[in-house]
């Protein structure tokens, strides 16, 4: 007999209903600690299926409930509120919506990641952290100076050695100085933090060919490419491109009603917003060189703009991910001297010894003048091919059974 226990999981206990032959039954509330959600786990049957929702801790009850029952589904908590809205709302009717949803077939689950892209997608969250950290002290920084009239540093990066120099000697009140002071201590500290945090992500992707076929795209870095592949994970779970894109929120909102022609408006920004920031951080990178990519963001910017041109960018990196991940191949444009010098970063950044006199790997071509020469020719003739391909288009207005439809009647 089918039996499916519905959670809803709070910091410190959860409350649990279970629906069996189409009615509910509340099963009252179990602590959130691992001894208590074992005990109640022992309680259940083989055959159960569990229904919890995306928590902070959803991930850790998954891993104790799983060895006992035949199944535990986690569920959208947006798509769950959407499908089904109430009035009236407690924790009891909240296990059994998601009980009920499950039963009927009708529960947007979530995918559970495996143990390895579970441990990579914490160590990327806790490098971003340390990353927007950094950055919300150094504009801290920047706001002490604007707010006393100081000029703009004259050197590139305010923050290395020249440019703290020049900070020192900058007429500030003794309290700013402090606190500027203070700001540079725990930037030297957070520096310390993400060398570490690279060299764990290093060690965590060393020899994942997922990564090795992202790095091949202009613009990806291992730093995007480990971020992406924490957020992708299997890549079969993506029918096609426009769900990925659609998972990293950078479809357009589409609206149409009636007859009436869709609206397209800004991306939808549903989905792993950080994952989404890596692609336009690499959409940039990519806009600066030759290649398809740039002729692409070029004609882009013409019409509409940089920041919307770098979106476009972005959107058509996942599509390339999509495709590189599902046929398993390299980027069609990649230039082996960079694609090795990044590999040879990665190792370097994982721990991996010098290699030093006679012992030169493929990275070495990266060194040579005359080799870069020759993969920026072929880059800068991939762009003038794809410009000369994308000339020939034309501009198509609405499909005639579309005009036809929008013409007013005439009355007689």
């Amino acid at each position: 007999m089918r039996r499916v226990i519905g959670m809803d999981i709070h910091r410190t206990f959860a409350e649990v209903v279970a629906w069996e032959e189409g009615r509910l039954r509340p099963l009252g509330r179990v602590d959130m600690t691992r001894a208590a959600l074992e005990g109640f786990a022992r309680r259940l049957h083989t055959s159960d299926e569990v229904v919890v929702e995306a928590t902070g801790n959803a991930m850790a009850v998954v891993r104790v409930l799983s060895p006992f029952v035949a199944r535990v589904i986690i569920a959208n908590p947006l798509q769950v509120k959407a499908i089904a809205y109430a009035h009236v709302k407690t924790d009891k009717i909240d296990a059994g919506v998601l009980a009920n949803l499950h039963a009927a077939g009708f529960l947007p689950e979530v995918w559970t990641p495996d143990a390895e892209t579970e441990q990579l997608r914490r160590l990327v969250a806790r490098r971003n952290q340390v990353v927007k950290h950094r950055t919300r002290i150094k504009n801290e920084v920047h706001a002490i100076l604007h707010a006393h009239l100081i000029p703009r540093c004259p050197h590139a990066d305010l923050f290395n050695r020249r440019g703290r120099e020049w900070l020192a000697r900058q007429p500030l009140p003794s309290d700013e100085t402090a606190a500027i002071e203070r700001h540079v201590r725990e930037l030297d500290r957070l520096g310390d933090d993400l060398v570490l945090l690279d060299r764990e992500v290093a060690q965590a992707i060393l020899g994942n060919p997922a990564v090795e076929r992202l790095i091949t795209i202009t613009g990806v870095n291992v730093t995007v490419a480990a971020g992406l592949v924490a957020a992708i994970g299997d890549i079969r779970r993506f029918a096609s491109p426009q769900k990925l894109v659609s998972y990293f929120g950078l479809n357009p909102r589409v609206r149409q009603s009636g007859l009436g022609l869709a609206q397209h408006g800004r991306i939808s920004k549903v989905g792993r917003s950080h994952a989404r920031a890596m692609l336009v951080e690499a959409a940039w990178a990519a806009a600066k060189a030759a290649g398809p990519l740039r002729a692409f963001f070029i004609r882009i910017r013409a019409r509409r703009g940089h920041q919307v041109a770098a979106v476009a960018v972005a959107r058509k990196l996942a599509v390339l991910c999509w495709h590189l991940l599902t046929k398993q191949s390299d980027y069609l444009w990649a230039r082996p001297a960079l694609v090795a010098n990044k590999k040879r970063s990665l190792e370097l950044q994982a721990g991996q010894p010098a290699k030093k006199g006679n012992r030169r790997g493929s990275a070495y071509a990266y060194n040579v003048k005359a080799l870069r020469t020759q993969e920026m020719t072929i880059a800068e003739q991939a762009e003038r091919a794809y410009e000369q391909f994308v000339g020939q288009w034309r501009q198509r207005g609405p499909d005639r059974g579309v005009r036809e439809r929008l013409k007013p009647a005439r009355h007689k």
